[in-house]
């Protein structure tokens, strides 16, 4: 393992607080227009581990995300957009934070430095072979995230990581590891910025192409979204209306009678 970590090496800028409000971000969206390009060198890594992940959940495996700090609420953030955009049920993707719920928004003092508490919070989750575990940490180096990933591999149980460091720990102890190398933070070591973009890309992209090879997407439609609110109700009859090509009084008649678009259009072929 390397003694070399990129996410803690010293920013390329120097006296930022000399600079200008106008300097500072331009000098911030400057370092951010690296992080997609640090991404696309990891898509076959990606692909990898998304391959392996989509067969577990046809056989009704679940995508476990686990991390401490932001990169905790990274993972919560894609796993509870998974429902509404997809359709998919609550606990299909879970996303595990350090230190519980209440790390959500409070950070909680020392919880990332317990190596044996991941694995306790995805065993409460009744953890099972089919399913998949993706740890996140920046710095690659976390031991709740660490612990819970050794564990879940030893147990046979799918592991990735996405670290924004080379060859550390926790991507040693992965099956399948994403090492998004985004380089020196704006503020030296501030990884909510460069490593929390790219790590936020990379989950888009997993739960993303996982969906759509489940069959939550037809064309280019969330055909499975859930009608929540009256601006998806909107969506979804504008869906129905380029689908279909019919009225939009039509489509939200039906829309209101079968539930999902999907259930429309399945209706429409029977």
């Amino acid at each position: 393992m390397t003694n070399k970590s990129l996410t803690e090496s010293d920013s390329h800028y120097d006296g930022l607080e000399k600079m200008g409000l106008s300097e500072l971000l331009q000098n911030i969206n400057k370092e951010d227009q690296t992080v997609p390009l640090a991404v696309e060198k990891t898509i076959t890594q990606i692909e990898a581990l998304v391959s392996q992940i989509v067969p577990r959940m046809k056989r009704g495996g679940r995508l476990f995300y686990i991390g401490a700090g932001t990169s905790g609420r990274l993972g919560i953030v894609d796993a509870s957009e998974c429902p509404p955009t997809f359709g998919v049920d609550h606990g299909i993707v879970v996303g595990i934070i350090a230190g519980g719920d209440g790390a959500i928004r409070k950070a909680v003092e020392f919880a990332e430095d317990d190596s044996d508490k991941g694995w306790d919070d995805l065993q409460a989750l009744n953890i099972g072979i089919d399913d998949t575990v993706v740890g996140i940490a920046a710095s690659g180096r976390t031991p709740y995230v660490i612990g819970a990933i050794k564990k879940a591999r030893e147990e046979g149980i799918l592991t990735g990581c996405i670290t924004c460091n080379e060859n550390s720990e926790l991507a040693q102890v992965s099956e399948f590891s994403i090492e998004v190398l985004v380089g020196p933070e704006f503020v030296t070591g501030s990884t909510r910025m460069k490593a929390g973009t790219a790590q936020k890309l990379v989950l888009n992209m997993i739960s993303t192409s996982t969906m759509i090879q489940l069959g939550h997407v037809i064309g280019n439609k969330m055909i499975d979204m859930k009608l929540s609110n009256e601006k998806l109700v909107e969506r979804g009859t504008l869906m129905l209306m380029d689908q279909m090509n019919i009225s939009k009084q039509e489509a939200k008649d039906l829309l209101q009678q079968h539930g999902s678009v999907r259930n429309v259009i399945n209706a429409k072929k029977s």
